[in-house]
């Protein structure tokens, strides 16, 4: 295997240009009715940035043992060839859709994405905002291996997804021309995705196209401005809180449950599951704690 390119390291000095730029737009042309910058919170999605590059690094060490174990046993291999990088990166962006999708609908898998949905605000900075227990992500990328995929070319693939979002993270670009917004993740989809309003809850998961959420029904186009953040914001700018809030109330929920059943949906149905009869599943950012009303499922 040809050694890949590190995208996310090459793109550090862009992601920094773009914030400054971004920063001095809103001094320039100040926007009422957008979210804009805060101090504490740009900090804090600062520093869940750079704690997710360390805690990455230690949860990459046992998938990379995985998939280089179900890698060396499978018979396929997909070479990496010039035809070949276009087609693992849509694979990778399907199964990333199908993941995203599932850490809004699973109250565990939730428990890690809500960081990045933590932050009012709505700005590039938002986009660093990573969670620091990225090991809930790879069971979705277990095929790709067993069909041949090498680890590293998936690990390729997966920073050209993450370089490519980060500008998807913004206000101050308005809606595109229609034959990009109906293809590909732009800023006025991932803005619904952000948002905390009703009809907007769970919907536009993909990573760097769209086209998987309107197959799948779980695209929404964006109508009224968006208002960010999950139904029930957390008050702390503390990163550790920011990181295990959800896990702490997983906790709480496990404590007080009175049946396995409910154990169970603490931690495997959505993040506003309640127990009893007509209880929905409840969903994503709409669901700061378990004791939220549910959003609408995607």
């Amino acid at each position: 295997m040809p050694n890949l390119p590190d995208v996310v390291l090459w793109s550090i000095p862009a992601f920094v240009l773009l914030t400054v730029v971004e920063m001095v737009s809103y001094r320039i042309h100040p926007d009422e009715d957008a979210a804009g910058y805060e101090a504490k919170d740009a900090t804090t999605s600062l520093s869940m940035g750079i704690g997710s590059l360390v805690f990455d690094f230690l949860w990459k060490i046992p998938i990379v043992a995985i998939y280089g174990a179900v890698h060396e046993l499978t018979p396929l291999r997909v070479p990496l060839e010039w035809w070949t990088i276009p087609l693992m990166l849509l694979a990778q962006d399907f199964c990333y859709y199908w993941s995203h999708r599932g850490h809004h609908v699973i109250r565990v898998l939730w428990a890690c994405h809500v960081v990045h949905h933590s932050s009012r605000k709505f700005n590039l900075t938002t986009a660093l905002r990573q969670p620091w227990t990225s090991w809930t992500s790879w069971p979705f990328y277990l095929p790709l291996i067993v069909l041949g995929v090498h680890p590293a070319a998936i690990a390729f693939c997966s920073s050209v997804n993450l370089v490519y979002q980060f500008w998807i993270h913004t206000e101050r670009v308005d809606r595109l021309p229609r034959p990009v917004e109906y293809v590909f993740n732009t800023p006025s989809h991932h803005r619904v995705h952000h948002a905390s309003q009703g009809d907007y809850l769970d919907r536009n998961f993909g990573g760097i196209l769209i086209v998987w959420d309107r197959l799948f029904g779980s695209w929404a186009g964006e109508v009224e401005r968006p208002v960010f953040g999950l139904t029930k914001n957390i008050d702390t700018h503390n990163p550790l809180r920011v990181a295990t809030h959800e896990y702490a109330a997983i906790a709480r929920d496990l404590r007080a449950a009175t049946s396995w059943r409910e154990r169970a949906g603490r931690v495997f149905r959505g993040p506003g599951w309640q127990p009893g009869p007509g209880t929905e599943t409840g969903t994503g950012p709409g669901a700061g704690t378990a004791t939220d009303v549910p959003g609408r499922a995607a």
